[in-house]
């Protein structure tokens, strides 16, 4: 029987490679597969070593802190991977933890194929990178196709398959009448799938809310909540006695809520793209303690955050970084696209005609299922 680890670093890494394993899994019910996942792997009947909680961190600082932890974490990984002896090393974003345990594998067991999911952002910063890569990574699976350039330079094999957060899923119909008041509009809010992330972000759109029902009384506010995360933003709601507040965590019940929404204000990251994708119109915003912002500040090479912006070299996406990200700014930039359809419209349009560039010809999830497969026969 064939065998594939799936090494993932967080909720998003781990949404996305059971994208891919589902498909897999379709064509080929004869793989034994074991993973560092989440909720969406165990939903497909893969066990994981251990928490994904326990690697989840963010920031250079937090990493410093927690510089002997993460170390054991690879060196544990590592260990495992080697003892299941796999044919495949499928690891999936979060690059700083998955590619330091692919390059240890790497070196142990060369007979493992190690493909990547999700490039790492070198057009971002740290372009030096990928020629270590070539050392250790036998397949690169791009999202985006203006990534080719940097992996082509090495002569390191990659694919462009788009990107999975892209692709118009069936969903099953769930009624909502519990969750969505006919009579009110629907501001989706979606604070960050890392606790470290909700600590910081969610304070700032709790009093967000405040400001919007001072103001107004016919929009009710959904938070799209991870499993890890959900009782944290619960409790919040409960201490400010919120009566238009909700808070889901149930990926099908997401799509349906963010599909009926009249605006989504987004943590910047992949989600945005789900966004986009939905043609809901959003604004970004992203917050990190003040040390952590001047190291970014200095590596990072492009202008904007969002993906959609730095595509187009201009702000389509309104981004809300570090001071800007406020209650009374994000109050200030929503109401006014509120009170502007318009400038929603155009919004709309402008990232349409961006996602048509970047969203791949089949099935982004179905073109990694194939690399995968070939590596496997």
């Amino acid at each position: 029987m064939k065998k594939i680890f799936i090494l993932t670093g967080e909720p998003s890494g781990d949404k996305l490679a059971s994208t891919v394993i589902t498909k897999l899994q379709q064509s080929h019910s004869d793989i034994e597969y074991l993973s560092v996942g989440g909720s969406h792997l165990n939903k497909l009947g893969i066990k994981s070593i251990y928490d994904l909680k326990e690697i989840t961190y963010i920031g250079f600082t937090s990493v410093i802190i927690n510089l002997f932890k993460i170390r054991n974490k690879i060196n544990e990984t590592v260990k495992k991977i080697i003892e299941f002896n796999p044919d495949i090393l499928f690891s999936v974003d979060s690059p700083d933890f998955t590619l330091r345990v692919a390059e240890k594998v790497k070196s142990i067991n060369p007979n493992i194929k190690t493909i990547h999911y999700v490039a790492p952002q070198v057009w971002v910063w740290r372009e030096g990178r990928v020629k270590n890569f070539k050392k250790f990574l036998d397949h690169v699976l791009l999202l985006f196709n203006f990534e080719k350039k940097y992996f082509d330079k090495e002569n390191i094999k990659n694919t462009f398959v788009g990107h999975p957060l892209l692709e118009n899923k069936k969903n099953v119909k769930t009624n909502l009448s519990n969750i969505i008041n006919e009579n009110k509009k629907i501001i989706s809010l979606f604070a960050g799938s890392r606790t470290s992330e909700t600590n910081i972000l969610l304070p700032i759109l709790i009093d967000f809310i405040k400001l919007m029902n001072e103001k107004f009384n016919e929009y009710d506010f959904v938070f799209h909540a991870t499993n890890q995360n959900k009782d944290l933003i619960k409790n919040e709601i409960k201490k400010n006695n919120f009566s238009n507040v909700e808070v889901i965590s149930d990926e099908n019940i997401k799509t349906q809520i963010l599909s009926n929404s009249t605006f989504a204000v987004a943590k910047s990251g992949t989600v945005s793209l789900e966004i986009c994708n939905l043609k809901i119109p959003s604004i970004i915003i992203y917050k990190m303690n003040f040390i952590n912002f001047l190291i970014v500040k200095f590596l990072v090479k492009t202008k904007y955050a969002n993906i959609i912006n730095i595509i187009n070299q201009k702000e389509i996406i309104p981004e809300l970084i570090q001071k800007e990200c406020n209650a009374k700014e994000i109050f200030r930039s929503v109401v006014y696209f509120l009170k502007n359809p318009d400038l929603m419209k155009k919004q709309i349009n402008e990232v349409n005609n961006t996602l048509d560039e970047i969203k791949s010809k089949t099935s982004s999830s179905m073109e990694a299922s194939l690399i995968l497969q070939k590596y496997l026969s």
